[in-house]
């Protein structure tokens, strides 16, 4: 069977400029590696791990519901997983954390299901409840607040907001959807991801003052500004293909995602700069980790959601 004959023309039309995009810079980078005689190998690693990740996502995407979700899933999964194992944590705490893994599942269902009511107090509001009362009942006192602040924040940036992804497959708008509801997830990706990126680019062509020095020297103002405004400018050209938004309601989630996602990368900079690391894990070879890949993402996916959640869902 054709997985790609049932999709709307708009995703495939939007996931070909993706891939065009990906060939450009393949180009590119083939372009400067003769010109310049030198290997970049930097440059070669992140465009060899996107061409990995764009692959993955789009199978997920294409194939249905249950698997984007269940994709997403293991994403949290491993983004937890790269928290816990560079966050000093009590041998105390084991049984602690291993509450913190089974929320995956639980919170990834509800978001399969569509059921809201449950989804957005599962973590903010029992299990805030019963991770501290296991905590308690194993009876360590030393460094408690400081080890219930330390899954408590893990659980909620990794698992919590990365989830509000999942749920735009399940949420009811009132307004016809012109690219169904994967057209939904992939905008929230194509906006995140080419924010990062324009972010980079702007910071390394005008970027002159820095904006956080103490928590991430290379991000800019110039890189910032640029990168917001190109996000907003692409929100406007595909957001009528993927998205009810308005040309107006388009420039502010752009705008917003340019935004948050600058705050969710200084976020989890703060973060390694604090305990003296420089990339979070190493799975994805010029990026880092899958943290370091999605730490913008744990902002823009909630913002994004409750934009949509409140103009288009009753």
């Amino acid at each position: 069977m054709n997985i790609f004959a049932t999709l709307p023309d708009n995703i495939l039309f939007v996931l070909a400029l993706v891939y065009c995009t990906l060939f450009s810079a393949q180009l590119i980078l083939w372009i400067c590696q003769r010109v310049r005689s030198k290997s970049f190998i930097e440059m070669k690693n992140r465009i060899r791990s996107w061409w990995v990740m764009v692959f993955i996502f789009t199978i997920a995407l294409v194939t249905s519901k249950n698997v984007s979700i269940t994709f997403l899933g293991f994403v949290s999964f491993i983004a937890l997983k790269e928290y816990f194992s560079m966050i000093p944590t009590r041998r105390a705490d084991r049984r602690a954390i291993f509450w913190a893994y089974l929320t995956i599942p639980i919170q990834y269902y509800s978001a399969a299901i569509g059921y809201y009511g449950f989804f957005i107090v599962f973590i903010p509001v029992y299990m805030f409840l019963l991770i501290p009362a296991r905590m308690i009942a194993i009876g360590e006192t030393r460094h408690f607040l400081q080890a219930i602040g330390t899954i408590h924040w893990g659980l909620m940036t990794t698992v919590y907001c990365l989830s509000h992804a999942a749920f735009l497959l399940s949420i009811k708008p009132t307004h016809t959807l012109p690219a169904g509801h994967a057209g939904l997830l992939l905008c929230l990706i194509v906006l995140t991801q080419a924010n990062d990126i324009a972010q980079f680019c702007w910071g390394k062509l005008i970027g002159k003052r820095k904006i956080s020095p103490t928590v991430s020297p290379n991000k800019t103002v110039g890189g910032w500004l640029g990168g917001v405004i190109t996000t907003a400018i692409l929100a406007l050209l595909i957001s009528p293909l993927l998205t009810p938004f308005t040309h107006l309601q388009a420039l502010v989630i752009g705008g917003l995602v340019g935004i948050s996602g600058f705050i969710g990368d200084l976020n989890i900079s703060a973060v390694k700069r604090d305990i003296g690391i420089k990339d979070t894990g190493s799975l994805l070879p010029g990026h880092g980790g899958i943290l370091d890949r999605v730490d913008s993402l744990t902002f823009t996916a909630p913002i994004f959601f409750h934009y949509i959640n409140f103009f288009y869902v009753p």
